[in-house]
């Protein structure tokens, strides 16, 4: 495991003028913008032929979709003046002490006034990096971590600096030396972003023991913690853990999202801050879109009113059980000698570590080829790290077509190999997160 240092801010490109004649109008910040690895993959990924393991889109195909197509027309008809009209910055009163009790579910306790409804929680997060971070200002997160946080992070031009993990997730250790030497430097540290639930990319989990180590760590130092967790209702082996904010509700700002859990199409997500923030939370909020979706809202809300949820839970947990099997059964019979892969316990997500001299980023033109997909390790690290790593995801794919695709992935592997041997390719060293549950048996 490794500390890395500081990303340094990337020197504004300046790009021809005749191919974009607004380059001298952009704000400087947008210099950093860069087309997300996930999105670029998804033109060739989502073709038929191709196996997919690449993004993280929930396979809603359970839902009881008749039945909540007559709810909609019920909302529609009797209430449909009030939701589909403006509503409060702050998202509705009833919609946010649903959310109470989706949050109890993880020992969470908490009031709807403190509670700041999103656009889903990629714009919670997008929100409470604009009313934290200025420009060169420090976020701790965990290395590898997740490509869409590291792209709004860089949108304000913070600098991103890993924390080493092990299978017990953040390392404590490592989180309390690079905070000390981040502020020795003189940096300003706003923020730990850390998804302690299944993480993505790579499945890790933190044991209860370790959140108490880095909550303790985070109060020592005084340092803010984003929790960010979509997946933690998503447990597959045992129940749901308490969540960081359970734990500390006054240095935990809690992220949640109904897209896991529900339908990501709603796009409604959650910030739970302590009160201060919240209305600084709330403003930032009206000034980028007044208020959050109200249609969404009053749907969602239907939802939780009229069906059973909690039922609805267990059949997404038996159904992504079925899929995470059925990769690491895949991943066991299929891997070439030296591969290592996490053991998630939920949420949607594999990382795997490549024998030395593999490079995922350069084979994936051959992976899509042969008619497979994943996500380079690159995409989740903020300082090029990750050449040796994958990302699968288990969870849209049906279990027969997952299997297939580890099946496609191994002889994938198998030429790299041998091209690496024969002519020598990619012999330069690289580091990587080694996070493991052992290696994979010798399969030659």
């Amino acid at each position: 495991m490794r500390q890395s240092g500081a990303v340094s801010l990337p020197e504004p490109s300046r790009r021809d003028t005749r191919l974009d004649p607004y380059v001298d109008v952009y704000a400087e910040r947008t210099h950093s913008l860069t087309v997300s690895a996930v999105r670029a993959l998804f033109a060739v990924a989502n073709r038929p032929e191709v196996v997919s393991l690449a993004g993280g889109m929930p396979n809603i195909a359970d839902l009881p979709r008749e039945a909540l197509g007559r709810a909609v027309d019920r909302l529609i008809s009797e209430r449909g003046t009030q939701a589909m009209q403006y509503g409060s910055g702050q998202g509705e009163p009833f919609m946010r002490e649903k959310i109470v009790e989706v949050m109890a579910e993880e020992q969470i306790h908490a009031h709807a006034d403190d509670i700041v409804v999103s656009c889903g929680s990629q714009q919670a997060l997008d929100l409470v990096t604009r009313v934290f971070c200025d420009p060169g200002d420090v976020v701790l997160a965990e290395g590898p971590s997740y490509v869409g946080a590291l792209g709004t992070f860089r949108a304000y031009q913070c600098q991103v600096v890993h924390v080493a993990m092990d299978d017990e997730g953040i390392d404590p250790v490592a989180l309390r030396a690079a905070l000390i030497s981040q502020r020795a430097a003189g940096k300003r540290v706003k923020f730990l972003y850390t998804i302690p639930n299944f993480q993505n990319p790579t499945g890790v989990t933190q044991t209860v023991e370790r959140r108490r180590e880095i909550i303790a760590v985070a109060k020592e130092h005084d340092l803010l913690i984003i929790e960010d967790n979509p997946y933690g209702l998503l447990t597959l082996d045992a129940s749901p853990l308490p969540a960081l904010r359970s734990m500390d509700a006054d240095n935990v700002i809690y992220l949640g999202s109904f897209s896991k859990i529900f339908a990501p199409g709603y796009r409604v997500g959650w910030a739970l801050a302590p009160h201060a923030v919240r209305e600084k939370l709330v403003l930032t909020q009206e000034a980028a879109t007044l208020c959050p979706p109200v249609f969404s809202q009053f749907a969602i809300a239907t939802y939780l009113d009229e069906f059973d949820w909690r039922q609805q839970i267990t059949i997404y947990r038996d159904m992504y059980r079925e899929r995470r099997d059925a990769m690491l059964q895949g991943l066991t019979e299929h891997m070439l000698p030296g591969t290592t892969w996490t053991h998630p316990d939920g949420g949607f997500f594999v990382w795997v570590t490549l024998p030395e001299g593999l490079d995922s980023q350069a084979m994936l033109p051959r992976a899509v080829t042969a008619r497979v997909a994943y996500t380079p390790g690159t995409a989740f690290y903020a300082d090029g790290l990750g050449s040796r790593n994958m990302r699968l995801s288990f969870c849209f794919p049906t279990p027969e077509r997952i299997y297939e695709g580890t099946r496609r992935l191994g002889e994938v592997l198998e030429q790299e190999l041998e091209l690496h041997r024969t002519f020598g390719l990619g012999d330069e060293p690289t580091r990587h997160l080694d996070l493991t549950t052992g290696p994979a048996p010798d399969i030659s």
